[in-house]
């Protein structure tokens, strides 16, 4: 189970690097436009049985496509429950920090507690998998109550294979509607396109570009994410 493990803790350590040269790279050809930001992110799925497995989530959101200037810093975490290999449900906790543009305070502005539920289900037409998520969530930011329904739809489309497995490059998309009961009914949508490569069993990256509407405010945001997925089931997985 260790050698595994090790290999998988080596390829992070090189994904990681790879990520550190393209920030490098691209960011003095843009560190001076306001109008895109980036959001750097990690997603860990972690089996623990054949049922249960464990959801971790770090996203630090900048302003600006300069890691200086951060405007969340997102931790996520929660439990999953496996109906089938094609069907999940989760619930969990999350805390939101929220800082303002160019603000001379190093602490948040507000901070948001978050409880979450969400099904996820799957299912493959030819060499596409679609990926249906569709989360609730109660939040409660500086003291004030605020609910939310959240549905993705994503799409991938693996290029040199048939399916993702290991050495897949692939093409990422979706599409993503908030709904805000209280406030604007569809008050937010997020469209994502990337470029991912699966690097073995457990890793992933994904590189691409988010456009967000937040009622009548757009912007664009670089992205680079992240997923690491260990499976430490025993036995109980053969």
């Amino acid at each position: 189970m260790m050698k595994p493990l090790h290999r998988s803790l080596k390829l992070i350590s090189n994904v990681f690097w790879i990520i550190l040269m393209v920030l490098a790279l691209s960011l003095p050809l843009a560190a001076q436009n306001d109008d895109t930001g980036n959001w750097i992110m990690y997603f860990g799925l972690n089996r623990v049985s054949n049922k249960f497995s464990i959801h971790s989530e770090v996203q630090y959101r900048n302003h600006t496509l300069s890691p200086s200037n951060i405007e969340q810093l997102l931790l996520r975490t929660g439990l999953n429950y496996h109906f089938t290999d094609k069907a999940f449900l989760s619930t969990g906790y999350a805390y939101i920090a929220n800082h303002q543009f160019e603000s001379e305070q190093t602490k948040p502005e507000s901070r948001e507690h978050r409880i979450w539920q969400q099904f996820i289900l799957t299912n493959n037409i030819g060499r596409v998998k679609f990926e249906h998520r569709y989360r609730i969530e109660q939040r409660w930011a500086d003291n004030d109550y605020r609910g939310r329904f959240r549905y993705r739809l994503m799409l991938f489309v693996p290029f040199n294979k048939p399916k993702i497995e290991k050495g897949t490059v692939f093409l990422g998309l979706y599409d993503e509607i908030f709904v805000n009961p209280k406030q604007v009914f569809f008050d937010r949508n997020r469209l994502y396109g990337a470029l991912g490569y699966q690097v073995d069993k457990t890793v992933g990256v994904q590189m691409g570009m988010l456009y967000q509407q937040v009622n009548d405010n757009s912007k664009w945001y670089f992205q680079l994410a992240l997923l690491f997925n260990p499976d430490f089931r025993k036995t109980e997985k053969s």
